[in-house]
């Protein structure tokens, strides 16, 4: 799988784009079954959330504080035994695609959660991903993301604390 999203910018939370309001968001694992797949997929999702549950991805979803809208939905699975984290699949929900979305800042806060959970898991932090040609410089920019290969990169420590630190605010339940 290949990671394709731009990030639009890296806030604090997430941003309203027509207001430039901040809020509060949360995150939680979700189970993507026939029902949500075929509803995400009418609502213009571009991926089929229920694959990577089957090839042994956690598939968590980012969601406004006290709302039940997914905003974005990221798929990781640890890897301990080589100290990182495996960023599979990461979207954002159809109505925060483009420079017109309704809320700027989903990209980077999906990496973020990937990067906690990589920290809380014993990885570090360090989250590996293989990302599209076209993006792979802008990665590289907006996270400090380097090198293994010319698309495989990685999130060390460092960038994954930054991150983190700017997305997360709270304990996640």
């Amino acid at each position: 799988m290949e990671i394709d999203i731009v990030i639009d910018s890296l806030t604090n939370c997430l941003v309203c784009n027509k207001t430039g309001k901040e809020l509060d968001t949360e995150f939680k694992e979700i189970i993507v079954d026939s029902v949500l797949a075929t509803k995400l997929n009418q609502e213009g999702w571009k991926f089929d959330w229920s694959k990577p549950a089957k090839e042994g991805y956690t598939l968590l979803a980012l969601y406004i504080k006290d709302d039940k809208k997914i905003q974005g939905i990221v798929a990781i699975k640890h890897i301990v035994k080589e100290s990182f984290t495996h960023l599979g699949l990461i979207e954002s929900s159809p109505d925060n695609i483009g420079k017109d979305g309704k809320y700027k800042g989903v990209g980077g806060h999906l990496f973020a959660i990937a990067c906690k959970l990589s920290w809380d898991t014993g990885n570090d932090g360090f989250v590996q991903f293989t990302a599209k040609t076209a993006l792979v410089e802008h990665y590289v920019k907006s996270f400090g993301a380097k090198h293994i290969t010319d698309r495989l990169l990685y999130i060390d420590t460092y960038n994954a604390s930054k991150l983190i630190n700017k997305y997360i605010k709270e304990v996640q339940k």
